[in-house]
């Protein structure tokens, strides 16, 4: 009887010729190695995810005021809760570190070439979309680590020329960090960019399933497009296998140790935060992103200011465009890393500098400097003969600590410009926007500061030129007769 009804479903669903198109279809032999067990890997880690994630979903409160709360109660309250958060967790670590050693050995296989030059593209697509899922989860968490973290990434894509300060408005939802900012991350890690992951993977899968899983490289044997498809298909039926039950048993030994790694992370580790509610007025914090974005964070803390800029808005545009153009630009030829030694030579490059700044990031120390101004009194010769209320703007300048990042007289932080000159280089109505709204570095900070407070701020900054140097002005009021 259960023979009729499998038959039956059978023949209304084609599972059978489902499955041998499929996990049945034939690869070459040499697919069944060691080398070839990362993208499965990958795909049980986001499997993971999504099973974790939905679990969370149940208690996680995507909300300003309980999503901190939702997180501790998980923690200490809801049974086996921080297990799972630390599932989740850790199977974003592995998931983007197989994923960047999966990329790694498509590379250096040459299966980016000829006919494959899609399934390449759709692979990068994929990680920039596991790196997008990756920022949107810290962001989840809502702690000073995520407020900061998103401060640093607002403020980058903040230096995009001409549509900069949009593309702020519209990751945050509005001028600053706030509740909607947490509802437009939440919508992002948990509908579109899975959405957009599972269609992106069955894209991928079936670029897989039609042009082949790549060989096993042969030093000096060349990828020639007049040729190729039909030396496939005879080493198919050479020496092809069926995938299942063949050549996928050193992939599901792969994925269960992958899984067991995780398992005992989780035990072992437990998860990661949250560390301290958001508070953007106490950056006492020595926030730190996870740790696929340590280097990012290193390299920041590292360079010199004036390099910033330019290499934030041009290292990505061109990384990325190489990705894309790797296919097209060597779409032919050899194809082992035996015959490609300055292949070979880059992926180790590339992989020392990430793991290079990756190990800096855990102790470099982060760019304000969180003692600048404690022990730091605003020198005297800026409180001199000030007003009323130029000198209740010191105090505010000294109280919400920020000099932490800006320097005044040499003493305080180095990342934001130093406020000795400020009021020749802004205005008061840019010096009130830079205040309430942020830019650059530097976080907003309007619902964090009373009007009277910005007003004082304002008018002490006003006051920090040179005694010979007029205030800036806005260029486009005439100037008074003899001003």
């Amino acid at each position: 009887m259960l023979r009729q009804i499998a038959l039956w479903i059978d023949d209304r669903l084609h599972v059978s010729k489902l499955f041998a198109s499929t996990a049945g279809h034939t690869v070459p032999a040499s697919a069944g190695s060691w080398f070839y067990v990362f993208g499965s890997g990958t795909l049980l880690c986001f499997v993971l995810q999504i099973v974790t994630g939905i679990c969370l979903a149940f208690v996680y409160v995507p909300s300003a005021d309980e999503a901190y709360t939702s997180l501790e109660y998980l923690n200490y309250q809801q049974p086996l809760g921080w297990f799972l958060r630390a599932l989740h967790y850790w199977g974003s670590n592995f998931m983007v570190s197989i994923m960047a050693v999966h990329m790694a050995q498509v590379f250096l296989f040459g299966a980016f070439k000829y006919p494959r030059e899609f399934t390449w593209i759709s692979g990068c697509i994929l990680l920039l979309l596991t790196l997008g899922m990756a920022f949107t989860g810290q962001i989840m968490r809502f702690d000073q680590d995520a407020y900061w973290g998103l401060g640093i990434g607002a403020s980058i894509m903040g230096r995009t020329p001409l549509l900069g300060p949009n593309l702020v408005h519209v990751l945050l939802g509005g001028p600053i960090i706030a509740g909607e900012t947490l509802s437009r991350f939440f919508t992002l890690h948990v509908f579109v960019i899975p959405g957009l992951l599972i269609a992106l993977i069955s894209l991928h899968l079936r670029l897989v399933l039609t042009k082949g899983i790549n060989e096993y490289p042969v030093p000096g044997h060349e990828v020639r497009k007049e040729t190729y498809a039909e030396e496939y298909e005879a080493l198919l039926k050479k020496e092809g296998v069926p995938f299942y039950p063949k050549a996928i048993n050193k992939d599901l030994i792969f994925s269960g140790l992958v899984m067991l790694g995780i398992l005992a992370c989780a035990a072992y580790f437990g998860p990661k935060g949250p560390r301290g509610v958001p508070n953007p007025t106490y950056i006492e914090t020595v926030p730190a992103p996870d740790f696929f974005f340590l280097w990012i964070y290193a390299a920041l803390a590292l360079l010199p200011p004036y390099l910033e800029t330019f290499l934030l808005l041009t290292a990505p545009v061109v990384g990325i465009g190489l990705l894309f153009a790797l296919p097209f630009i060597s779409n032919t030829g050899e194809k082992s890393a035996r015959g490609r030694p300055m292949a070979v030579l880059g992926v180790i490059l590339v992989f020392l500098i990430l793991g290079t700044l990756t190990q800096l990031g855990t102790y470099s120390p982060w760019s304000p400097d969180m003692a600048a101004w404690s022990g730091n009194p605003t020198p005297v010769q800026y409180v001199q003969g000030r007003s009323p209320l130029e000198l209740q703007g010191a105090l505010v300048l000294q109280d919400k600590q920020c000099r932490n990042c800006h320097s005044l007289g040499g003493q305080g932080g180095l990342r934001g410009p130093a406020l000795d000159g400020v009021a020749t280089r802004l205005t008061r109505d840019q010096l009130i926007r830079q205040v309430i709204q942020g830019g650059g570095n530097m976080p907003a900070y309007g619902k964090n500061l009373a009007p009277q407070e910005v007003t004082a701020l304002v008018a002490f900054m006003q006051t920090l030129r040179p005694a010979d140097v007029p205030v800036a002005r806005d260029s486009a009021v005439p100037a008074a007769p003899g001003g």
